[in-house]
């Protein structure tokens, strides 16, 4: 019972999509890539997801009811983490921004947590940079992280009650069902979309949040300047920060569907 796309069978070739019809190559059980429940494809409806990086491509399996089958593009380095996540390598919680035209590398700390507006629950992911960002070819101590973000889409919250705009062409990546990344859309309108933050290794997520994430299809994504935020153990807390981030007109963010899972 296994959908593969026109896309993903363009990528394996039409042998391989025939032995994975004919149940050949299909895995029996499996654990959904979206909502790592457990699947069986000689029982439900299942979704082929092939991702793809540089010179790695990996077939996971997903139930229809969660995502369509589908082809990701992701960077070779993704790629390689959504392959250590399934070895049960350890994951961290570091990762790489391309703040500009100029890449300039940046540790951020990055906070996943449930975000309430109004009546409703959003999945939330905040980060925040270990120090001052300068504007790329800047040689001046300021810190130019918001100004940045906002030329990238990003927008001003003034009030954390209210859910922020979507930014045009970026995206969350949650593959394996942990977080691996911000997409961008790539320089030059190629249609391809390139990494702006990237988790060293793959980031666990709550349950709850990654229920929440699949059902919406869309994550909030804050960012704030160093020192706005910290690292808060509870909701109720990372929520105060946010809160208070806004009101001193330290924080932006954007709504962003989810890329693949």
């Amino acid at each position: 019972m296994l959908d593969v796309s026109e896309d993903v069978r363009a990528e394996i070739g039409e042998d391989e999509a025939t032995r994975l019809l004919a149940g050949e190559n299909a895995p029996g059980s499996y654990d959904c890539t979206s909502c790592r429940t457990p699947g069986d494809t000689e029982r439900e409806r299942t979704s082929t997801v092939l991702f793809v990086g540089e010179e790695t491509a990996v077939l996971a399996f997903a139930h229809a009811a969660c995502i369509p089958s589908q082809v990701v593009t992701v960077s070779e380095d993704q790629i390689q983490g959504a392959v250590r996540s399934i070895t049960g390598q350890q994951t961290g919680a570091t990762a790489s921004v391309d703040v500009g035209a100029a890449p300039q590398q940046a540790v951020l700390s990055v906070t996943c947590g449930q975000v309430l507006l109004g009546d409703t629950l959003h999945p939330a992911v905040v980060v925040e940079p270990n120090g001052p960002i300068a504007r790329p070819g800047s040689n001046g101590p300021g810190d130019d992280f918001l100004p940045l973000l906002i030329e990238q889409g990003f927008h001003p919250v003034m009030d954390v009650n209210q859910a922020p705009a979507p930014i045009e062409g970026w995206s969350v990546l949650l593959a394996m069902g942990q977080l691996h990344g911000i997409l961008q859309p790539a320089p030059g309108g190629s249609g391809q979309s390139t990494s702006w933050w990237q988790a060293h290794h793959p980031l666990e997520v709550t349950d709850a949040w990654r229920t929440v994430a699949n059902k919406t299809q869309k994550v909030l994504v804050y960012a704030a300047p160093v020192g706005s935020i910290g690292q808060q153990p509870r909701e109720d807390l990372l929520r105060g920060a946010l809160e208070k981030a806004a009101a001193q007109g330290s924080l932006v963010a954007g709504s962003m569907p989810l890329a693949g899972t």
